[in-house]
């Protein structure tokens, strides 16, 4: 890297915060506006949140095409193509609300999930573009691009609500333009030569070896959990807010909030992992998402609804980036394509669960019982954390 360049910031890793900016877009639009128009078109109640959990299953099940895809292409091709599938299924979701068809939403959703699938491994490819020492920094600044989709994604839903006279119709266009855009963007960057894959990915450790590893054990877990409990609250909020008759300016107004605290942290979470290490800052990830509950188990007005999501947010990217750091710890580069497919696997496996989960929750037993039932999540993650830091002392002590 030439001298007269900043060792963290330089053009590629700029160009991916772009990137992410537009792939959070994405993410926060879709969280903001699918419960809802599921909500609206849904044959009952309970499925109102099918939609959000189609994007999750499609990226789960994704996650195995698109290892293959990196492997196969590289970085750049493979992430121009998730784009391209963002532009497509963004027309299919606007056709789907159009003609009022449920159903059709729900696959629009599940093949959106290709991309998410996709725009999941920005975080771990920011840490190609940056020297060694700075990789941590690199993966919470790329995080940190999410701020883009924090300010645009609640305010593109509510701006766009009523442009046309089909609800969100106009969201649904404007996402596949931000995607397009996305395509061009990444053309511009480029990935290290040797960081492309030259490899089967059955090289390398059985992945069953890479996964008994307790530093990658709980790097799973906490990715996984800390995107569940977050995905859980996340996901129903809209329906809860308009369940007690709030706005949906102040429900954008929450998301909104809720997104900064996500990824604001990212320009300083690398540096407090560097300090202080990936398991202290999670455990206060973790300690953030127990704050979050009991206020909002405190009562269900605006500032409760704000308080409790913002805290959530800084709490899962406490938790999320310091999960990455973990994880890159844990496998050789040989391995990276289904190190990053599993982990990806499992934290889509749980937002699976949690979308409808939260749907199911929310429109039949309410916010309490959704909040009591998070503790759960939050709960074994602090158990995984404290396990491993006692391993870490045994091994230190030998």
């Amino acid at each position: 890297m030439p001298s007269n360049q900043h060792p963290l910031l330089n053009k590629n890793l700029c160009l991916l915060i772009i990137c992410q900016g537009l792939f959070l877009t994405n993410n926060v639009t879709f969280i903001a506006i699918n419960g809802l128009v599921g909500y609206s078109l849904a044959p009952v109640s309970w499925m109102a949140t099918l939609p959000v959990m189609g994007y999750v299953v499609g990226a789960a099940f994704s996650t195995s095409l698109v290892a293959k895809s990196q492997n196969h292409f590289g970085r750049k091709i493979s992430f121009q193509l998730g784009l391209l599938v963002a532009v497509l299924s963004a027309l299919l979701c606007a056709y789907a609300a159009f003609s009022k068809n449920f159903w059709l939403l729900v696959v629009g959703t599940f093949i959106a999930g290709y991309y998410s699938a996709n725009g999941q491994l920005y975080r771990f490819a920011a840490a190609e573009l940056t020297e060694v020492s700075q990789r941590d920094k690199a993966v919470s600044w790329v995080l940190a691009g999410g701020i883009l989709g924090a300010v645009i994604g609640p305010n593109l839903a509510s701006w766009t609500r009523n442009l046309f006279e089909t609800a969100f119709l106009g969201a649904y266009l404007t996402l596949s333009i931000a995607a397009f855009i996305g395509i061009l963007v990444m053309q511009f960057i480029h990935f290290p030569e040797e960081f492309k894959t030259q490899h089967a990915l059955s090289d390398g450790r059985p992945l069953n070896t890479i996964l008994r590893q307790p530093v990658f054990l709980v790097a799973i877990i906490g990715a996984a959990l800390g995107y569940g409990v977050m995905n859980l609250l996340m996901a129903a909020t809209p329906l809860a807010m308009q369940i007690c008759g709030l706005p949906f300016s102040d429900t954008a107004l929450v998301l909104e909030w809720h997104v900064i605290g996500m990824f604001a942290p990212g320009f300083f979470t690398g540096a407090l992992i560097q300090r202080f290490g990936a398991l202290k800052i999670m455990g206060l990830g973790v300690s953030l998402n127990f704050i979050c509950i009991f206020i909002a188990l405190s009562g269900t007005d605006l500032h409760q609804f704000f308080i409790a999501l913002f805290l959530l947010g800084v709490g899962w990217n406490f938790l999320f980036t310091g999960s990455t750091s973990l994880a890159i710890t844990a496998y050789k580069p040989n391995e990276r394509d289904k190190a990053q497919a599993a982990i990806n696997f499992f934290v889509f496996g749980t937002m699976a669960f949690t979308s409808f989960g939260s749907g199911a929750l929310i429109t039949s037993q309410g916010w309490e019982i959704l909040n009591l039932g998070s503790l759960i999540p939050a709960a074994i993650t602090a158990v995984a954390l404290i396990w491993l830091a006692l391993q870490h002392r045994k091994t230190n002590k030998a």
